[in-house]
């Protein structure tokens, strides 16, 4: 039954990807001769393929009755599609995204990610993801930075290409501030403070928040529970994945953080993501503990 579930699944996301590109590959062509303010329409409303994608797929996931989600979600009632988003949240799996583009659906903008420029050549998706907006990043090592010094400024050049992009439109970006998915090997290297976390990287997004500045109405911070235990993404498609839990805590960004100073701005920015992090960290544990 299991094995049945996720070949279903499989096809029906492959069906909605094909689906989709049809108006997409049009609206692709349309790029090569629109200009101007036409160009920035077009680019709005290309989004709706991340909508339509995005809300099949979580149709497909209830239709199949994947997982009970249960959404903590305060002030839910006062979000808006209409306004910017800084989406963060802890990294366990691919399933992460699959939960938070599903249940962020229709309340806040679509979600858009950076991600890892290897994607790009997956079919379909990846060229998909270039031309909405997803911004690629580029890992570079100290051995190629130092043949090519201007690669040390590639990621920082990557960001504010893409919030320039962002600023056409509401959109919710989504940073994954760990920076990688946890898993228990990483967990022991770190040798961190928190029992169920990575420690968060800021820079990129102290870069994010530098560039979209008075764009951004709030932030998010999903915290992703798995009671059961983390999945992998075959494992969520099939129904292995009983229950998850999503706490979604909306925050102003504190003024000090958009300090013009960039010593203070990332000291400030630095004490409120960890800050964010021992709560989420607690909220884990005690969920966990409890057997909620």
């Amino acid at each position: 039954m299991n094995l049945l579930k996720g070949i279903a699944a499989i096809t029906a996301i492959t069906l909605t990807t094909l689906w989709v590109y049809i108006p997409l590959t049009w609206w692709i062509l349309s790029l090569l001769w629109t200009r101007g303010e036409a160009l920035q329409r077009l680019k709005e409303r290309m989004d709706r393929i991340i909508w339509w994608w995005t809300g099949a797929n979580r149709r497909t996931y209830a239709a199949l009755g994947l997982t009970d989600v249960q959404v903590h979600w305060p002030q839910r009632e006062q979000m808006s599609k209409d306004n910017w988003y800084l989406v963060i949240c802890n990294h366990q799996s691919w399933t992460d995204i699959v939960l938070l583009q599903s249940h962020l659906y229709g309340e806040i903008p679509p979600l858009k990610f950076f991600t890892k420029e290897q994607l790009i050549w997956i079919p379909f998706i990846g060229l998909a993801m270039k031309v909405l907006g997803f911004p690629y990043v580029k890992r570079v090592t100290k051995d190629q930075i130092k043949a090519n010094p201007k690669l040390r400024t590639a990621d920082r050049d990557n960001v504010r290409a893409a919030c320039d992009g962002f600023k056409n439109h509401p959109t919710s970006i989504l940073n994954f501030v760990e920076g990688t998915r946890l898993t228990p090997e990483k967990h022991a290297r770190q040798h961190n403070e928190y029992s169920h976390l990575l420690r968060p990287k800021i820079g990129g997004l102290g870069y994010v928040l530098e560039d979209m500045d008075q764009h951004l109405h709030k932030l998010l911070d999903v915290t992703i529970i798995y009671p059961d235990g983390v999945p992998t993404f075959w494992a969520f498609l099939q129904g292995k994945c009983p229950r998850v839990i999503m706490q979604v805590d909306p925050h102003d960004v504190p003024e000090e953080v958009l300090l013009a100073d960039e010593a203070e701005r990332r000291a400030a920015l630095g004490q409120w993501i960890k800050s964010l992090w021992l709560a989420k960290d607690e909220r884990i544990s005690s969920t966990l503990a409890s057997g909620a």
